[in-house]
């Protein structure tokens, strides 16, 4: 009876798991993928641990105070006159130091700061990768589907075709050679459909494998859709914001300072320091001691004051010390130069990619066009007995082609606008959302 019961939740279980996958958008996946990729949560851990470093640098320019405690059992004899005695003594006190002047301590707090603008930069850099790769695979999976459907609809026309072929030879109005030509066309769609059917098996695991989730079902573009040039339409216009905004000049330029101020440190080693400090102590031997006799005695001293030192020779290591930071700056301005360069030639080559892009779309669109016309010339050709199959078949073959190549050129347009910004740091959540508007929903 409990069987009986317990079957029909059973059965809607297993139903439940082998339901289809629930389509999912763009922003559904980043929020996952941000939970679960190890690229991002590294530099997010990285960013939190340079914030905790930097409040630690900080610690040089407050006040530090102590707690000091002692407990000490002495045996003293005293040769002339002879007099041995043991008793214990007790102390504590409280001592506090406040830094005046450290300009050491300083460069390093501001050092400190400077590496917290790197951490932040490195994890801004981290999250538009992710963007772009989340946003490659998630398209990467719609052009294999995409594929699939084009050699399925090929192998369909073929086999149609094949079909044709095959009556038009029994009633004697065509050769076997086309029937075979047909055949061999038609053998050669199956060997696609299944490499194209495999293709998305293996582009959907890279997606589950990003966002840590398995079954992962894409929303489709919207189709037709307007592809978009870059706005502005100057390359040069994109290459100042990427010198503004890119995290890797961001990064270079923080690490000019932090090694400005490393010199800095270096040359406070020949500067003096200033402390002020204060303290109050207590002494007590309850049982007195060598000098006072048996009675108990009980010192309490309160002090305050300044704490002076000036450095006068080390040996020449803080000279030298000097010599190494200023090459090390050297390196780093030599380096953002390089960085700038590097982002620079980045910004043109994806803007220039996206400009092509956009005219292999619209040369594409047309090429469609244009091959529906020819393939349909070619039928009522073939009908009528001017065009021979073959010729159909070429036709066929040309306008799926190009509807593969289409829907390609789209993806990658759309991938190339975000890599465009990626490139000169301006890409941003709202993007990612913009992309999200041309799902079909």
């Amino acid at each position: 009876m409990k069987l009986s019961r317990l079957l029909p939740l059973s059965l809607a279980l297993a139903a439940a798991l082998v339901a289809p996958a629930k389509a999912e958008d763009l922003l559904t996946l980043w929020d996952l993928a941000r939970a679960y990729d190890g690229t991002w949560q590294s530099a997010k851990a990285q960013y939190d641990a340079n914030l905790f470093r930097a409040e630690q640098s900080r610690a040089g320019i407050l006040p530090s105070a102590s707690l000091s405690s002692n407990v000490t059992r002495f045996n003293s004899e005293l040769v002339s006159p002879s007099v041995q005695r043991t008793f214990t003594g007790q102390t504590l006190g409280v001592n506090a130091t406040q830094p005046l002047y450290r300009p050491g301590n300083v460069a390093a707090w501001e050092q400190a700061k400077r590496s917290v603008e790197i951490a932040e930069a490195q994890l801004t850099a981290a999250g538009q990768d992710l963007m772009v790769r989340l946003v490659q695979s998630y398209f990467d999976v719609l052009a294999a589907q995409d594929t699939l459907e084009v050699v399925r609809a090929l192998k369909t026309a073929t086999g149609e075709q094949l079909a044709s072929a095959k009556r038009n030879f029994e009633v004697g109005t065509t050769t076997i050679t086309d029937t075979r030509e047909a055949q061999s066309r038609y053998d050669l769609t199956i060997a696609q459909e299944i490499a194209a059917d495999n293709d998305v098996r293996v582009k959907r695991l890279a997606l589950d494998s990003l966002v840590g989730r398995n079954g992962v079902a894409p929303v489709p573009l919207t189709l037709p859709m307007k592809v978009n040039p870059p706005i502005p339409e100057d390359v040069n216009a994109w290459v100042q914001q990427g010198d503004e905004m890119s995290p890797s000049i961001q990064q270079a330029k923080s690490a000019v300072e932090v090694a400005q101020l490393e010199t800095e440190k270096a040359k406070a080693g020949h500067k003096p320091t200033l402390d002020l400090v204060a303290g109050y102590n207590i002494a007590r031997n309850p049982e007195g001691s060598l000098q006072q006799g048996p009675a108990p005695t009980r010192f309490n001293t309160a002090s305050v004051g300044l704490l002076f030192n000036m450095p006068l020779y080390a040996g020449g290591a803080i000279e030298n010390r000097i010599r190494e930071t200023l090459s090390l700056e050297e390196k780093a301005q030599a380096d953002m130069e390089t960085t700038r360069r590097t982002v620079a030639q980045a910004v043109r080559t994806a803007y220039y990619g996206v400009v092509s892009g956009l005219g292999q779309v619209n040369a594409l669109e047309a090429a469609e066009a244009s091959s529906q016309s020819a393939l349909d010339a070619n039928k009522l050709g073939y009908q009528v007995g001017v065009r021979i199959n073959i010729d159909v078949l070429n036709s066929q073959s040309q306008l799926y082609q190009t509807k593969r190549d289409l829907a390609l050129a789209r993806y990658n347009v759309l991938i190339g606008h975000l890599k465009l910004r990626q490139s000169n740091g301006t890409l941003m959540p709202v993007d990612l959302e913009k992309l999200n508007q041309l799902l079909a929903k």
